[in-house]
């Protein structure tokens, strides 16, 4: 039998899982988990949540969207308002910079509280829904390695 334990150590890793608190990466898993287990017993709804992951932002894409943001904003008010406040852009391009070297930085462990998950998150989410749906099940009846490695790509490209 498969504990909760035996998912959570397969989940994907990566920098910003590995610079992130464990009880934040433990309850994106047990999400993940949960809502894996739902839609398998409810398939009916598998098509709809895989359109949701298609449109779900990820952690990086959110940070670096609201860092270029903030970046702009902080030009902009230096520009009309304070010079002062050229502070923020190189504060945040600084997290930025050190995000693009490190994989963290401050802000991100506010977007992993709040739920924010990593690509390769959204991806294991997708991939187990596909395979509860039965996508590759047609795989196992390829004999052709080279087919089957064919028929893979195309799977895992749709």
């Amino acid at each position: 039998m498969t504990t909760q334990h035996d998912v959570e150590e397969h989940a994907p890793g990566g920098r910003v899982v590995e610079h992130s608190s464990e009880a934040d990466t433990n309850k994106i898993a047990q999400e993940i988990t949960a809502r894996v287990e739902h839609f398998a017993q409810h398939p009916a709804g598998i098509d709809q949540r895989l359109e949701e992951l298609d449109k779900e932002w990820d952690v990086e894409r959110t940070l670096e969207t609201n860092a270029s943001t903030l970046v702009l904003a902080g030009l902009a008010l230096s520009e009309f308002v304070d010079r002062r406040w050229l502070i923020l852009s190189g504060v945040v391009a600084g997290f930025l910079l050190q995000h693009g070297i490190q994989g963290w930085c401050p802000p991100l462990f506010v977007l992993r509280r709040m739920g924010f998950r990593t690509c390769r998150e959204i991806e294991w989410e997708r991939v187990a829904l596909k395979a509860v749906r039965g996508d590759f099940a047609e795989l196992s009846d390829i004999q052709d390695s080279r087919e089957r490695a064919r028929a893979a790509l195309k799977l895992a490209g749709d």
